[in-house]
């Protein structure tokens, strides 16, 4: 996440389902210090095994576990462009057709509730219905892949997307794709990046 650009020092979270439970990125400990011994196991039920706590916002991770079966990881990121997005707490429109990766034709700007909370994860949810992305309200970014290595693409992709639409903003309003171009775009994704 630090190389690509989604991270600097201890922000930002990473998990992966395991059986019943998740793999969750320790809080406040910087990723090229981690050792394998310092990810903590997460059950549903919000107890931990290791010898680390888990990060603060190990709750929408457990709760996307818990409601979708098809995600296996889960990234959160304070990303520089998502970042300045979620600040104006504005949702993404269909100014690209990439947006449909994402599930819609839009990525949603959760409310605000202050990090770590039961609340923020509630907002998380509402924003993450039928998407795979959103962003938090004066925090970041949160997706959810099949395993580590979508959610890592899918962090890149909406970070640069997050960049590519505060560009065209600064030089007038975007043009946005119309319902029926989106809900073309989103039928050929149904089949996108599949075996």
């Amino acid at each position: 996440m630090g190389p690509a650009g989604l991270n600097r020092g201890t922000s930002g979270n990473v998990s992966v389902r395991s059986g019943d439970g998740f793999y969750i990125t320790p809080t406040g400990m910087r990723y090229e210090q981690l050792v394998a011994d310092d990810i903590p196991l997460m059950a549903l039920d919000g107890s931990h095994q290791g010898r680390r706590k888990p990060s603060s916002e190990w709750r929408f991770h457990r709760d996307l576990y818990a409601a979708r079966p098809e995600v296996g990881a889960v990234l959160h990121a304070h990303s520089p462009f998502a970042v300045s997005l979620a600040c104006l707490r504005r949702d993404i429109p269909a100014f690209h057709y990439m947006i449909a990766r994402f599930g819609g034709d839009s990525i949603r700007c959760a409310d605000y509730a202050i990090f770590g909370s039961a609340e923020l994860s509630t907002a998380a949810m509402s924003a993450m219905q039928q998407r795979k992305a959103c962003l938090l309200a004066n925090h970041g970014l949160l997706v959810a892949g099949r395993d580590l290595d979508e959610a890592l693409a899918l962090a890149v992709e909406l970070e640069e997307l997050c960049e590519q639409y505060w560009r065209a903003c600064q030089l007038g309003q975007p043009v946005l794709l119309s319902a029926d171009e989106m809900a073309a775009v989103l039928q050929k994704f149904a089949s996108y990046g599949q075996q």
